[in-house]
Protein backbone atom coordinates (compact mmCIF):
# COMPACT_ATOMS: atom_id res chain seq x y z
CA UNK A 1 0.00 0.00 0.00
CA UNK A 2 1.46 2.75 -1.07
CA UNK A 3 0.74 6.35 1.47
CA UNK A 4 1.18 9.93 1.48
CA UNK A 5 4.68 9.92 3.50
CA UNK A 6 7.38 11.50 1.03
CA UNK A 7 4.98 12.44 -1.40
CA UNK A 8 5.37 15.58 -3.08
CA UNK A 9 3.10 17.26 -5.99
CA UNK A 10 5.12 20.35 -7.32
CA UNK A 11 3.61 22.84 -10.07
CA UNK A 12 5.82 22.91 -13.20
CA UNK A 13 4.19 24.49 -15.53
CA UNK A 14 2.66 27.93 -16.89
CA UNK A 15 -0.06 28.49 -14.44
CA UNK A 16 -1.01 24.43 -14.47
CA UNK A 17 1.04 20.82 -14.58
CA UNK A 18 2.53 19.44 -11.44
CA UNK A 19 5.12 16.32 -10.69
CA UNK A 20 4.10 13.99 -8.18
CA UNK A 21 7.25 12.10 -6.69
CA UNK A 22 7.68 9.19 -3.92
CA UNK A 23 4.82 7.36 -5.29
CA UNK A 24 4.89 3.55 -6.66
CA UNK A 25 1.87 3.05 -8.62
CA UNK A 26 2.45 -0.08 -9.01
CA UNK A 27 1.26 -0.34 -5.43
CA UNK A 28 -2.51 0.46 -4.22
CA UNK A 29 -3.19 3.91 -2.94
CA UNK A 30 -4.25 4.20 0.54
CA UNK A 31 -7.65 6.66 0.73
CA UNK A 32 -6.03 9.66 2.09
CA UNK A 33 -3.44 9.29 -0.80
CA UNK A 34 -5.95 8.62 -3.36
CA UNK A 35 -7.84 11.78 -1.88
CA UNK A 36 -4.97 13.77 -2.27
CA UNK A 37 -3.76 12.99 -5.71
CA UNK A 38 -6.92 13.62 -7.17
CA UNK A 39 -7.43 16.97 -5.20
CA UNK A 40 -3.85 17.54 -7.07
CA UNK A 41 -5.09 16.49 -10.26
CA UNK A 42 -8.18 19.12 -10.16
CA UNK A 43 -6.07 21.71 -8.93
CA UNK A 44 -3.35 21.66 -11.22
CA UNK A 45 -5.08 19.35 -14.81
CA UNK A 46 -2.16 17.91 -14.88
CA UNK A 47 -0.14 15.25 -12.97
CA UNK A 48 3.48 14.09 -14.02
CA UNK A 49 4.06 10.68 -11.58
CA UNK A 50 8.24 10.18 -12.04
CA UNK A 51 9.87 6.58 -12.41
CA UNK A 52 7.08 4.65 -12.95
CA UNK A 53 7.68 1.00 -14.54
CA UNK A 54 4.14 -0.52 -14.68
CA UNK A 55 3.15 -3.20 -16.66
CA UNK A 56 -0.34 -2.80 -18.81
CA UNK A 57 -2.44 -4.83 -15.82
CA UNK A 58 -0.92 -2.42 -13.65
CA UNK A 59 -1.78 1.11 -14.99
CA UNK A 60 -5.34 -0.38 -15.32
CA UNK A 61 -5.37 -0.95 -11.26
CA UNK A 62 -3.91 2.05 -10.98
CA UNK A 63 -7.04 4.10 -13.28
CA UNK A 64 -9.47 2.06 -12.10
CA UNK A 65 -8.82 3.84 -8.24
CA UNK A 66 -10.17 6.59 -9.67
CA UNK A 67 -13.49 6.04 -11.82
CA UNK A 68 -14.54 3.47 -14.41
CA UNK A 69 -12.03 2.55 -17.38
CA UNK A 70 -13.53 3.96 -20.86
CA UNK A 71 -13.66 1.61 -23.86
CA UNK A 72 -11.66 2.82 -26.81
CA UNK A 73 -12.98 3.18 -30.36
CA UNK A 74 -13.77 0.03 -32.35
CA UNK A 75 -10.39 -0.01 -33.98
CA UNK A 76 -8.27 -0.41 -30.76
CA UNK A 77 -4.48 -1.44 -30.71
CA UNK A 78 -4.69 -3.27 -27.92
CA UNK A 79 -1.63 -4.19 -25.10
CA UNK A 80 -2.98 -7.32 -24.58
CA UNK A 81 -6.35 -5.54 -23.16
CA UNK A 82 -8.65 -3.80 -25.26
CA UNK A 83 -8.91 -1.02 -22.09
CA UNK A 84 -5.33 -0.20 -22.68
CA UNK A 85 -4.66 1.43 -25.84
CA UNK A 86 -1.17 1.61 -27.17
CA UNK A 87 0.08 4.97 -29.12
CA UNK A 88 2.74 4.54 -31.28
CA UNK A 89 4.50 5.45 -34.75
CA UNK A 90 5.77 1.98 -35.28
CA UNK A 91 4.74 0.50 -38.48
CA UNK A 92 3.19 -3.14 -39.11
CA UNK A 93 7.07 -4.38 -39.22
CA UNK A 94 7.44 -3.04 -35.50
CA UNK A 95 10.14 -0.18 -37.30
CA UNK A 96 8.93 3.64 -36.33
CA UNK A 97 7.28 4.80 -39.53
CA UNK A 98 7.65 8.43 -39.66
CA UNK A 99 4.31 8.84 -38.41
CA UNK A 100 2.96 10.35 -35.63
CA UNK A 101 -0.72 10.40 -34.46
CA UNK A 102 -2.86 12.71 -32.12
CA UNK A 103 -0.94 15.77 -33.28
CA UNK A 104 -4.23 17.92 -33.51
CA UNK A 105 -5.33 19.71 -30.56
CA UNK A 106 -8.42 17.41 -29.11
CA UNK A 107 -10.20 16.58 -25.55
CA UNK A 108 -10.87 12.62 -25.37
CA UNK A 109 -13.77 10.87 -26.60
CA UNK A 110 -15.48 14.11 -26.92
CA UNK A 111 -17.96 12.37 -29.22
CA UNK A 112 -19.55 10.23 -26.64
CA UNK A 113 -22.28 10.99 -24.26
CA UNK A 114 -19.95 10.75 -21.49
CA UNK A 115 -16.80 12.14 -22.33
CA UNK A 116 -13.52 11.48 -20.70
CA UNK A 117 -12.51 12.51 -17.20
CA UNK A 118 -9.24 11.61 -17.63
CA UNK A 119 -6.17 10.27 -19.63
CA UNK A 120 -3.46 8.62 -18.12
CA UNK A 121 -0.65 7.99 -20.77
CA UNK A 122 2.38 5.80 -19.49
CA UNK A 123 5.86 6.33 -21.45
CA UNK A 124 7.17 2.92 -22.74
CA UNK A 125 9.57 3.80 -25.28
CA UNK A 126 10.44 7.48 -25.87
CA UNK A 127 12.75 8.99 -28.62
CA UNK A 128 16.23 10.89 -26.62
CA UNK A 129 14.75 13.50 -27.22
CA UNK A 130 11.58 15.47 -27.90
CA UNK A 131 7.81 13.60 -28.87
CA UNK A 132 6.53 16.10 -26.22
CA UNK A 133 2.73 16.60 -25.56
CA UNK A 134 1.12 19.71 -25.41
CA UNK A 135 -2.01 21.03 -23.02
CA UNK A 136 -3.82 23.91 -23.70
CA UNK A 137 -5.97 25.21 -20.40
CA UNK A 138 -9.32 25.49 -21.61
CA UNK A 139 -10.90 27.29 -18.24
CA UNK A 140 -7.81 30.00 -18.44
CA UNK A 141 -8.71 30.19 -21.81
CA UNK A 142 -12.36 31.50 -21.19
CA UNK A 143 -11.68 33.11 -18.47
CA UNK A 144 -9.58 35.61 -20.61
CA UNK A 145 -12.83 36.05 -23.26
CA UNK A 146 -14.51 39.87 -22.89
CA UNK A 147 -17.83 39.08 -21.37
CA UNK A 148 -19.51 40.11 -25.00
CA UNK A 149 -17.97 36.64 -26.09
CA UNK A 150 -18.88 34.75 -22.98
CA UNK A 151 -22.81 36.06 -23.23
CA UNK A 152 -22.65 34.86 -27.11
CA UNK A 153 -21.39 31.60 -26.23
CA UNK A 154 -23.99 30.72 -23.47
CA UNK A 155 -26.10 27.86 -24.20
CA UNK A 156 -24.42 27.58 -27.56
CA UNK A 157 -23.88 23.47 -28.43
CA UNK A 158 -21.16 21.76 -30.27
CA UNK A 159 -21.60 18.73 -32.87
CA UNK A 160 -18.94 16.25 -32.00
CA UNK A 161 -18.19 13.19 -34.87
CA UNK A 162 -15.59 10.59 -34.91
CA UNK A 163 -16.45 10.03 -38.15
CA UNK A 164 -16.80 13.76 -38.79
CA UNK A 165 -13.00 14.23 -37.45
CA UNK A 166 -11.91 11.54 -39.63
CA UNK A 167 -13.06 13.35 -42.38
CA UNK A 168 -11.26 16.27 -41.59
CA UNK A 169 -7.82 14.68 -42.09
CA UNK A 170 -8.85 12.98 -45.11
CA UNK A 171 -9.26 9.90 -43.52
CA UNK A 172 -12.50 7.27 -43.53
CA UNK A 173 -13.94 6.45 -40.56
CA UNK A 174 -15.78 2.52 -40.53
CA UNK A 175 -19.15 1.44 -40.76
CA UNK A 176 -18.46 -0.48 -37.13
CA UNK A 177 -16.55 2.94 -36.11
CA UNK A 178 -19.65 5.03 -37.06
CA UNK A 179 -22.09 2.95 -35.44
CA UNK A 180 -19.72 2.66 -32.03
CA UNK A 181 -19.57 6.63 -31.88
CA UNK A 182 -22.65 8.51 -33.41
CA UNK A 183 -22.41 12.36 -33.48
CA UNK A 184 -23.33 13.91 -29.89
CA UNK A 185 -23.86 17.65 -29.49
CA UNK A 186 -22.43 19.36 -26.17
CA UNK A 187 -22.72 22.50 -24.61
CA UNK A 188 -19.47 24.50 -25.76
CA UNK A 189 -19.04 26.34 -22.46
CA UNK A 190 -18.91 23.52 -19.36
CA UNK A 191 -18.97 23.51 -16.09
CA UNK A 192 -16.25 21.21 -14.34
CA UNK A 193 -17.76 19.43 -11.79
CA UNK A 194 -15.25 19.47 -9.29
CA UNK A 195 -14.17 23.17 -9.71
CA UNK A 196 -17.41 24.63 -10.72
CA UNK A 197 -14.99 26.63 -13.50
CA UNK A 198 -16.34 27.40 -16.92
CA UNK A 199 -14.30 25.99 -19.78
CA UNK A 200 -14.31 25.74 -23.51
CA UNK A 201 -15.15 22.63 -24.80
CA UNK A 202 -14.22 21.91 -28.59
CA UNK A 203 -11.25 20.40 -30.62
CA UNK A 204 -10.38 18.43 -32.86
CA UNK A 205 -14.02 15.98 -32.51
CA UNK A 206 -15.88 19.48 -32.66
CA UNK A 207 -17.30 19.20 -35.93
CA UNK A 208 -19.67 22.25 -36.23
CA UNK A 209 -22.30 24.65 -34.08
CA UNK A 210 -25.41 23.00 -33.46
CA UNK A 211 -28.11 24.27 -35.41
CA UNK A 212 -25.85 26.50 -37.94
CA UNK A 213 -24.65 26.38 -41.09
CA UNK A 214 -21.58 23.60 -40.60
CA UNK A 215 -19.12 25.76 -42.62
CA UNK A 216 -19.56 29.10 -39.92
CA UNK A 217 -19.88 27.10 -37.20
CA UNK A 218 -16.21 25.41 -38.06
CA UNK A 219 -14.99 29.29 -38.98
CA UNK A 220 -16.02 29.97 -35.34
CA UNK A 221 -14.44 27.24 -33.65
CA UNK A 222 -11.14 27.96 -35.31
CA UNK A 223 -11.18 31.71 -34.20
CA UNK A 224 -11.94 29.97 -30.51
CA UNK A 225 -9.30 27.13 -30.89
CA UNK A 226 -6.99 29.90 -32.27
CA UNK A 227 -7.25 32.02 -28.84
CA UNK A 228 -6.92 28.73 -26.78
CA UNK A 229 -3.84 27.52 -27.79
CA UNK A 230 -2.12 30.67 -27.01
CA UNK A 231 1.59 30.08 -25.49
CA UNK A 232 -0.25 31.95 -22.60
CA UNK A 233 -2.72 28.91 -21.83
CA UNK A 234 -0.14 26.07 -22.90
CA UNK A 235 1.79 23.56 -20.73
CA UNK A 236 4.22 21.64 -22.39
CA UNK A 237 5.29 18.23 -20.94
CA UNK A 238 8.73 16.89 -22.00
CA UNK A 239 8.87 13.04 -21.01
CA UNK A 240 11.19 11.33 -19.07
CA UNK A 241 11.54 7.29 -18.69
CA UNK A 242 9.50 5.99 -16.30
CA UNK A 243 6.78 9.08 -16.58
CA UNK A 244 3.49 8.90 -16.25
CA UNK A 245 0.69 11.25 -16.89
CA UNK A 246 -2.61 11.69 -15.89
CA UNK A 247 -4.82 14.56 -16.99
CA UNK A 248 -8.38 16.29 -17.08
CA UNK A 249 -10.13 16.21 -20.11
CA UNK A 250 -13.01 18.33 -18.30
CA UNK A 251 -10.83 21.51 -18.65
CA UNK A 252 -7.73 21.02 -21.36
CA UNK A 253 -6.99 19.57 -24.74
CA UNK A 254 -3.63 17.95 -25.85
CA UNK A 255 -1.91 16.86 -28.94
CA UNK A 256 1.53 15.17 -29.97
CA UNK A 257 4.43 17.25 -31.31
CA UNK A 258 6.51 16.24 -33.86
CA UNK A 259 9.64 17.86 -33.19
CA UNK A 260 11.42 13.85 -33.29
CA UNK A 261 12.95 11.87 -35.73
CA UNK A 262 9.64 9.87 -35.95
CA UNK A 263 11.17 7.83 -39.10
CA UNK A 264 14.31 7.03 -36.85
CA UNK A 265 13.13 6.77 -33.11
CA UNK A 266 10.26 5.00 -31.32
CA UNK A 267 7.37 6.62 -29.52
CA UNK A 268 5.37 4.37 -27.41
CA UNK A 269 3.25 5.03 -24.81
CA UNK A 270 0.07 2.91 -22.95
CA UNK A 271 -3.20 4.96 -22.84
CA UNK A 272 -5.89 4.52 -20.77
CA UNK A 273 -9.04 6.47 -19.95
CA UNK A 274 -11.39 7.04 -17.16
CA UNK A 275 -15.10 7.24 -18.50
CA UNK A 276 -17.10 11.22 -17.04
CA UNK A 277 -19.97 12.52 -17.16
CA UNK A 278 -22.51 14.28 -19.19
CA UNK A 279 -21.26 18.04 -19.86
CA UNK A 280 -22.66 20.41 -18.13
Amino acid sequence: MTTLIDVAIRPVGNGFGAEVVGLDLARPLDDATRRAVYAGFVRHHVLAFRDQRLTPDQQIAFTEQFGTLERHIARNRGAGNPLVHVVSNLGADGRPSGKVGSTRWHTDKSFRPEPSLATILHAVTMPPDGGDTCFADMAAAYAALSDADKAALDGVRVVHSWELSRQKIGERATPEEIRDAPPMSHPLVRIHPDSGAKSLFMGEHASHIDGRPIEEGRARLAALEAHATQERFLYRHRWRAGDLLMWDNRCLLHRADTNFDAARHARVLHRTCLRGTAPA
